[in-house]
């Protein structure tokens, strides 16, 4: 069977969508030198909410866009793993201006873990996520900014983007793109079973 160039091109563009929501360059935007991704470098430098076992000696780290609908599809995958290890959800403003204002939401929530369950909710219903004022604070907008250079530096062109250290190997992972709640625990290192 011989595919015509516009169905190669169609397939190509699914493909490309499934996993992953990527970074719009611009043309004159500078790529900054790639830095290592570690967990320390995250822990240091990034800024985002936690949710899960906060005392759990498993830390996943996640950058995330709020306007990206596979970031929702992984914090779906993620909630059966709360008990098991501690996620921090690290805002990034990469897809639209709706990016920024509602990372802001969700990094000053008083309660993430419900705020982003209802934007996710939202945002994969096809309603955009939750409404959040356009007005941030600067000290806030700057965090995200931050984030975002962090991600960038990190040489990662979409988010999903997940950083950790896997529990039985102690190997650094990173990671971009949604995967199913297995996937996600055998990843992070741990068993799904209780």
């Amino acid at each position: 069977m011989r595919l015509n160039h516009w169905a190669i091109a169609a397939i190509s563009c699914v493909a490309l969508l499934l996993g992953a929501c990527s970074q719009k360059d611009t043309p004159s935007a500078a790529k900054p030198a790639k830095q290592e991704v570690s967990v320390q470098a995250v822990a240091a430098q990034a800024k985002g909410f936690t949710v899960g076992a906060v005392m759990s000696a498993n830390t996943v780290y996640v950058f995330f866009d709020p306007q990206c609908p596979h970031c929702g599809h992984l914090w779906q995958a993620s909630i059966p793993l709360h008990k098991k290890a501690k996620f921090v959800w690290i805002p990034v403003a990469w897809i639209n201006a709706s990016s920024l204002s509602q990372g802001a939401a969700l990094l000053t929530a008083a309660n993430p873990l419900e705020l982003m369950t209802e934007h996710e909710a939202l945002l994969l219903a096809g309603k955009g996520g939750i409404s959040a004022p356009s007005g941030v604070g600067s000290d806030v907008e700057q965090a995200i900014k931050a984030n975002t250079k962090l991600l960038s530096g990190f040489g990662a062109e979409s988010v999903p983007f997940i950083v950790v250290k896997n529990s039985r190997t102690g190997e650094t992972i990173s990671r971009d793109g949604a995967m199913t709640t297995a996937d996600l625990a055998n990843l992070i290192g741990i068993d799904l079973a209780p």
